[in-house]
């Protein structure tokens, strides 16, 4: 592929004859707009015009020199010092202040300072597909175009600038990186940071040191062309030992939590660490690994500034370790929720089945509640604190709802493609057990709360009518709930899909409250309570503090759920908009109810139609809060799992030949694709 330079190379040169002449900043956006690629993911594309700009330096009489003086003068018009130590860096503002900050600069958009090399860069690589194709360029690729740029001594004074600029912010960010280890949170965080010197303070001190050397060198060399640069190991060691921290907070978080703001500040001080290794390379290490950081430089600047006003990347950046911290919680509660063996199996059975007479005692509740004739927003009130109350009380008791599964067993999931070894062929088969033990203990749950909700919400029919001699419902009512089952002339099935985004939700914020539970000391602190020990006394104080830090995320995500589920109606209603739920317990429980009291016998076809309406709630209940968790653990572990296709192709022919391992469990340990034993796994 040939591209046509010459032209601008010898404007360029014309250019530089006339010291007189203000230099065309043009020339290097049209040199960019002719090497950047139609398909800025085509690699093969990408290749071939960056090895056409660099045969056309080669070939080119002195193109190098003049590109290389041509850029260096254009720069050095430009201050400097801000796009080297803030630009793809986090702002020390915080995680609050830079989502309003940029969330309003959508609304109205700040204005450009034309004086700072960032308006320059931003001139030249207008588009925000660059950081695409700079990014697909290889090492070698920009070791081969800085070499052939850096030829010669010329632009000394250009070069000599550009040095002093760096080692101002290099200055900056050291003082930055010292001043984030002092931190309170930071050291609450991490305690030994004030039980010996800490790493981040004498960062600063080698890096002082660094500059100091490297002012003294470059005084009492004024007149020679290149000056050997001090040594910088010392300081590089010291960047070490800071990440080395950083990488044992990360690792500290499982145990002691994390917060929005201490998350930010991991974020904050990991690009900082970084950008200060780039600069002090392109200050005193040997040419290639110059050339390379100066090649990382650009693509980290080029992404930096299309994202730094970008509210996604802001979040996808902070919400990482905030996401893997509330998928771990509840990745190690979806452990409970996959049964192996046949003792699990029927303990499953138990549990769902106990929360089946709750939930036919809710849905009576709720159908009790419909006839008082209350406020919209008493009616949303009152809907909450029976779902709210009954799902806690189902939690107290240990006993299970099938569709609070899927958000707790997808994060497992995700947790066991995380840690996965051995060959594919194993790790495929060992994730395919486990997806058929969660489809069997989901059937089994599910199984068990229908099962016991259908006959209990019947016999509290019956009962209501023997004892108070009139329905529970009356025929207008009755033939509303029925048809609100039917999927093909209601809106029941997007209703469902509703339930399970709030389920997908509750269990996020189950994961939070879990996390802000060990993180802000919940159990201790209680314990510290003055007046509650006085009430309680301490001994019992402790066992009351002790349960609710381990089961605060828990009672808060049912609780939240429970208010979802009850207002929802009620914020469709406000909003003139259908909005609902469908829940398959509560289904279930009104499907009977509806049945018993609807004038005359009702007919085959309303039954088989209205039955299922409920189990395609079920699905549809499962489907919604399983993959919204899936795709969300798995992101927050930074997994990209290829092999969907043979895993998907495994469960199936499992699902063809041995279908009852799906609904019953086998003697022995779960064989998938028969050369692997998938291991008794909950995890």
């Amino acid at each position: 592929m040939h591209i046509k330079l010459n032209d601008l190379f010898l404007t360029m040169q014309q250019q530089l004859e006339q010291p007189q002449a203000a230099l065309d900043e043009q020339l290097l956006i049209e040199l960019i707009n002719r090497i950047r690629p139609l398909d800025s993911k085509n690699s093969h594309e990408i290749h071939q015009k960056f090895q056409a700009l660099l045969q056309a330096l080669l070939l080119t009489p002195d193109a190098a020199s003049t590109l290389q003086s041509f850029t260096l003068k254009i720069i050095s018009r430009y201050k400097q010092t801000s796009l080297y130590a803030d630009t793809g860096i986090l702002s020390l503002d915080g995680f609050w202040a830079q989502l309003s900050q940029r969330l309003g600069a959508h609304f109205l958009p700040l204005i450009d300072d034309t004086s700072q090399l960032q308006d320059l860069v931003r001139r030249v690589f207008h588009q925000r597909s660059d950081k695409y194709w700079l990014d697909s360029i290889d090492e070698q690729d920009w070791q081969k175009l800085f070499r052939l740029l850096n030829q010669g001594h010329s632009s000394q004074d250009e070069k000599k600038q550009i040095r002093s600029e760096l080692i101002k912010a290099i200055t900056v960010l050291s003082y930055r990186v010292s001043g984030i280890g002092l931190y309170p949170e930071f050291i609450n965080a991490q305690p030994e940071l004030t039980e010996y010197e800490s790493p981040f303070l004498v960062q600063n001190r080698e890096i002082n040191d660094f500059i100091q050397q490297y002012k003294t060198l470059h005084q009492n060399a004024e007149q020679m062309s290149a000056v050997i640069p001090p040594d910088a190991s010392q300081a590089l060691v010291m960047l070490d030992q800071c990440r080395e921290v950083v990488l044992k907070i990360r690792r500290a978080t499982k145990r002691v939590g994390v917060s929005v703001s201490l998350t930010y500040l991991l974020s904050l001080l990991e690009q900082s660490l970084d950008r200060i290794e780039i600069l002090l390379n392109l200050i005193v290490e040997e040419d290639d690994v110059r050339y390379s950081s100066l090649g990382s430089l650009l693509v980290d600047i080029t992404d930096a500034l299309y994202s730094e006003r970008s509210v996604r990347s802001l979040l996808a950046t902070n919400s990482e370790l905030m996401a893997l911290q509330v998928t771990e919680n509840a990745s190690k509660t979806g452990e409970h929720y996959v049964s192996t063996d046949k003792k699990g199996f029927v303990s499953m059975y138990k549990s769902a089945a106990g929360a089946g007479i709750i939930i036919a005692i809710m849905a009576t509740l709720k159908t009790l509640m419909m006839r008082a004739s209350l406020a919209p927003l008493m009616q949303a009130f009152s809907y909450s604190m029976n779902y709210s109350l009954g799902f806690m009380l189902i939690h107290v008791l240990h006993f299970t709802v099938a569709t609070k599964q899927p958000a707790m067993t997808a994060a497992a999931l995700a947790s066991t493609v995380q840690h996965r070894k051995g060959s594919k062929t194993a790790q495929i088969a060992e994730l395919a057990a486990l997806i058929i033990n969660i489809i069997r203990t989901q059937f089994i749950a599910i199984l068990g709360n229908i099962s016991i909700a259908i006959p209990v919400a019947a016999l509290i029919t019956i009962g209501w009518e023997m004892t108070l001699h009139e329905p529970l419902m009356n025929h207008v009512k009755a033939a509303k709930t029925l048809h609100d089952l039917n999927p093909f002339t209601s809106l029941a099935i997007p209703h469902a899909a509703i339930a399970g985004i709030c389920l997908f939700l509750s269990g996020l914020l189950a994961g939070y409250f879990d996390n802000m539970a060990i993180y802000r000391k919940v159990g201790p602190r209680m314990q510290a309570h003055k007046k509650l020990r006085s009430l309680m006394g301490q001994e019992r104080l402790n066992k009351f503090a002790a349960y609710i830090e381990r089961n605060l995320g828990a009672l808060a995500g049912n609780f939240i759920f429970g208010i979802m589920l009850g207002s929802m109606g009620t914020i469709g209603y406000i909003l003139g908009l259908p909005l609902d739920i469908r829940h398959i317990a509560f289904a279930s429980a009104n499907f009977i109810q509806g049945l018993l009291n609807i004038n005359d016998s009702p007919d085959i076809g309303l039954i088989i139609v209205s039955f299922l309406g409920v189990l395609l709630i079920g699905l549809t209940n499962l489907f919604v809060s399983f993959t919204l968790t899936i795709i969300v653990a798995l992101r927050a572990r930074r997994v990209r799992f290829e092999q969907w296709k043979p895993l998907a192709k495994l469960v199936l022919t499992h699902l063809l030949t041995r279908p009852s391992d799906f609904f019953w469990p086998p003697k022995e340990p779960l064989e998938v694709n028969d050369a692997n034993n998938a291991q008794k796994h909950s995890h």
